[in-house]
Formats: structure tokens, sequence, C-alpha cells
């Protein structure tokens, strides 16, 4: 029976861990769409400077940069899945771009 208990106690352990994890998540999110909804939302701003947000809100660019490399991965995957139905054309077309960002 004490083996059962612990087993329960550590799977309690373990969902209030990822709770926790998850309601920081949730606060960081909202701390960052708060940065940049009022930094949008200034009168005085004429321009959208998303550089100046990057850098200004702290931890902002680090999730940044990681949603786009995880959006990096989506993107190579659609392409890998539609190379079969493009035109020898189109693959041609694709490969001489390639070779042009390889100079």
């Amino acid at each position: 029976m004490p083996r059962k208990a612990t087993e329960k106690n550590e799977e309690t352990d373990l969902e209030l861990a990822i709770e926790d994890n998850n309601e920081d998540e949730i606060s960081r999110l909202n701390r960052f769409l708060a940065a940049v909804l009022n930094y949008i939302s200034d009168d005085d701003i004429e321009e959208i400077d998303i550089d100046y947000l990057l850098k200004n809100t702290e931890g902002l660019r680090e999730w940044w940069d990681q949603y786009r490399e995880t959006n990096r991965k989506q993107i190579e995957e659609e392409i890998k899945k539609s190379l079969g139905e493009l035109s020898l054309e189109e693959l041609e077309s694709i490969r001489e771009k390639i070779k042009e960002k390889d100079k």
C-alpha cells in the first residue's frame, strides 16, 4: 500500500508542477501582450517599431525567436509535402533560387 500512495503523491506533484508551469507561461504571455498593446495604443507612436518592442520587453525576443524556429519547422514540413505536386519548371525555379542564395 505505501507504494501506491507514493505513486499518487508523485502524480499529484507532477500535475501541480505542470499547472504552475502553465500559469507561469500564461502570466508571461499576458505580460508580453500588455506591453505590445500599451505600445501600439500610444497616440504619440506614428510608426510601430518591432525592434523597440523586442529590445524593451524582457523575454519577448527569446520567445519570438523560439516561436519563429518552431514555425520554421512547420514551413519546412509543408514544403517537403508539397514538392511532389510541383511541376518540373517550378522545381527548377526553386533550385535556381537556392543556388543563388548559396553563392
